[in-house]
């Protein structure tokens, strides 16, 4: 089995489920930007992951100060009340500390924006594990792939070494662009076809799993 050097994760999906606080506030700017069409609860799990900038416009065919707007109204709900509406999923602590204890260098890449991010991360306590932590930061880094490429170069990762753990075809994609591996695990929010058909690696049902194809 090739060995990695450098882990980067996703966050949404992967680290922590962020599901209820996020579909809060998807439908509270949906509301007050009077979008309708959007679906029941379960078909708003499709934002999830994605870079909003990138899917609202492409849904609903925004222009760039409308989705802008849409994002502004998400943001003033997520930012009080959906960030910590969130849990960390069963076995990622003991996958990260184990990680660590091996001498792995873990980066977080995540589509979330960065400050966010970091707050997450602290919140649950997961930060100590991280060498950086990356995540959006508007217009030049948004789409995964710049994400992934913004993390990597900042722990000089040997990208031959290095390989992305993610839950949505995102997360392959931008493995693909920044030329590492990638793995799909199924705890998160893609599908199993998804996850089939997006190109990912290796595919894990279980934290243990990735345990076991990293160490």
């Amino acid at each position: 089995m090739k060995k990695y050097d450098v882990i980067a994760f996703d966050l949404d999906g992967t680290l922590t489920d962020p599901e209820n606080g996020l579909i809060e506030g998807f439908m509270y700017a949906f509301k007050k930007m009077g979008v309708t069409g959007y679906g029941d609860r379960e078909s708003l799990r499709r934002f999830i992951g994605p870079s909003l900038y990138v899917v609202w416009q492409e849904e609903f065919g925004f222009n760039e100060k409308t989705v802008i707007d849409a994002i502004e109204k998400f943001r003033e709900y997520y930012n009080v009340y959906g960030w910590w509406d969130n849990k960390v999923y069963e076995g990622i602590e003991n996958l990260l500390a184990s990680l660590k204890a091996e001498g792995k260098t873990l980066v977080l890449a995540t589509s979330k924006p960065e400050d966010t991010a970091i707050k997450i991360m602290k919140l649950f306590g997961l930060d100590k594990y991280f060498d950086f932590l990356g995540g959006a930061a508007g217009d030049n880094r948004d789409h995964k792939w710049q994400v992934l490429d913004y993390s990597l170069n900042a722990v000089g990762a040997d990208r031959s070494k290095a390989i992305l753990i993610g839950d949505r075809m995102y997360d392959a994609e931008g493995a693909k662009v920044c030329g590492i591996d990638s793995i799909g695990v199924s705890w998160g929010h893609g599908s199993r076809e998804e996850l089939e058909s997006s190109g990912f690696t290796l595919l894990a049902d279980t934290p243990r799993e990735v345990k076991d194809i990293l160490l």
